[in-house]
């Protein structure tokens, strides 16, 4: 009973459209609307600048994390079983019930998921990350890079659950970035722009 408890909490707290609601309530803007069409981080930085950026990150990560810290301390879900509250709430940010089930890509909200979960292998895919976006300037692309690098850590580990978890998890994310992959092939892909970048 706790488990489906904490799975409904998770999907409702994963539900929650952050990008749409920061850019209608302080800027007026539907975020959907411009950019990529995203709800996410990636395109609210685009559309509504860094503050707005970082606010959505911090939390689209926060809806990962609370209802993996609720199932963890406060229902005491049996830890065999914990990671699934984290994968409802993947589930309610890719198809999230308050924005007409059409949601983001996902990759902050299994950030906060296994930050409650695995902190020393979430450290380990933010770096993946940060070292594959300093050299090729595309968040898709590092996005990508790492999950795999998370399910290959996954599978190093005797946890059933997180490897089974940790591959659903890398299947939203190529699913949903499938546009972005055939830009990467095509060499169209947008690339962040560094201070030391002249182009």
């Amino acid at each position: 009973m706790n488990l489906i408890i904490s799975c409904m909490i998770a999907y409702i707290l994963g539900s929650i459209p952050s990008g749409v609601w920061v850019g209608k309530y302080f800027y007026k803007k539907d975020i959907r609307e411009y950019g990529s069409g995203n709800m996410g981080t990636t395109n609210t930085f685009r559309v509504l600048g860094k503050k707005a950026g970082i606010l959505v990150l911090c939390m689209d990560i926060l809806k990962g994390y609370i209802p993996m810290i609720v199932a963890q301390h406060v229902l005491h879900v049996t830890p065999s079983l914990v990671l699934y509250t984290g994968l409802f709430a993947i589930l309610g940010h890719v198809y999230p019930v308050f924005a007409n089930f059409r949601g983001g890509k996902a990759v902050a909200t299994i950030t906060g998921v296994m930050l409650a979960y695995q902190p020393a292998l979430t450290l380990c895919c933010m770096l993946a990350f940060l070292i594959t976006l300093l050299l090729s300037r595309m968040v898709s692309l590092s996005s990508i890079i790492s999950v795999l690098v998370g399910v290959a850590i996954s599978f190093t580990t005797n946890d059933l659950t997180l490897k089974i978890v940790a591959l659903i998890a890398a299947s939203f994310i190529i699913i949903r970035h499938r546009t972005n992959i055939k830009r990467i092939m095509d060499g169209t892909e947008n690339k962040v722009r560094f201070s030391w970048n002249k182009e």
